[in-house]
């Protein structure tokens, strides 16, 4: 059995899509100007830079672009790479985590934001942001907007509010896996006390289910995808080095349970 979660199953699953005669567009232009059937590769740049960097070269080779949301870390943000990827015409956006880095104040988390958002546009154009969902943190990032706009900074979406989940099928490699709604403590599909376009719908993420990567291949390969669906990358778990892999395998399921645990005593 071929091992999942490496950077040749990405490329095949790269394949079927393309294949499957979908378009691809990054968050930004879906937004202003959506495909009838379309692709959104989004990517969570949390660790690991150089894999993001990996990533967006091969869909470059490729002619096709995704969205990369850099944290304000230094496992995540370097100018070098930031500059690289959004020369290859892909989208550069802010994974905020402020509320949490500001202890949940939001006063400070919107400072800290502002500084964030301005170190990124120092380098590339930032048109959407994206929540940083810690698990370990007490504090929802998105929380921020209960208080402040993030339209007056001149973000236009940011997914979790923005994107109709009902129509647009949004699965994540949260936990190392396609189907990790169950130990994920953010990551998951929009509802309707965060997303008003979600009131009185079911999310597509209800009806179709995948656990690995080749089950969406194959899905893909049989016309069972729908017309729109947004992958979301942490392109620090896709590797082909064999003592890396293993390490991640380990890492991700020990932390999946904790996740688990952190859900049943938060209710």
């Amino acid at each position: 059995m071929k091992r999942d979660f490496t950077v040749s199953t990405y490329k095949e699953l790269l394949d079927s899509l393309e294949k499957g005669g979908f378009a691809f567009q990054t968050v930004h232009q879906f937004i202003s100007d959506p495909a009838e059937r379309v692709i959104l590769l989004r990517h969570d740049v949390d660790a690991r830079k150089e894999h993001s960097l990996r990533f967006a070269r091969i869909q470059h080779e490729r002619g096709i672009s995704g969205t990369y949301y850099f944290r304000l870390v230094p496992e995540s943000f370097d100018k070098g790479v930031i500059r690289e990827i959004a020369e290859m015409g892909h989208e550069i956006g802010y994974h905020y985590e402020t509320m949490d880095t500001a202890g949940g104040k939001p006063d400070l988390a919107l400072a800290q934001f502002e500084e964030g958002l301005e170190r990124l546009r120092d380098i590339a154009e930032v048109r959407t942001a994206c929540m940083h969902g810690s698990p370990l943190s007490r504090f929802d990032n998105r929380d921020l907007w209960k208080h402040y706009d993030y339209r007056e900074y001149g973000i236009v979406a940011e997914p979790y509010f923005d994107l109709d989940f009902s129509s647009v099928l949004y699965i994540t490699d949260t936990g190392r896996r396609w189907d990790g709604d169950k130990v994920s403590v953010r990551d998951r599909s929009a509802d309707a006390s965060i997303n008003r376009s979600m009131e009185g719908k079911q999310a597509l993420s209800e009806r179709y289910h995948f656990h690995s990567t080749r089950e969406i291949i194959r899905a893909c390969e049989d016309g069972r995808l729908p017309d729109n669906v947004m992958f979301n990358f942490h392109p620090q778990r896709w590797t082909d080095s064999p003592g890396l892999w293993a390490q991640e395998l380990v890492l991700q399921n020990v932390k999946n349970v904790a996740k688990w645990v952190l859900r049943r005593v938060r209710g």
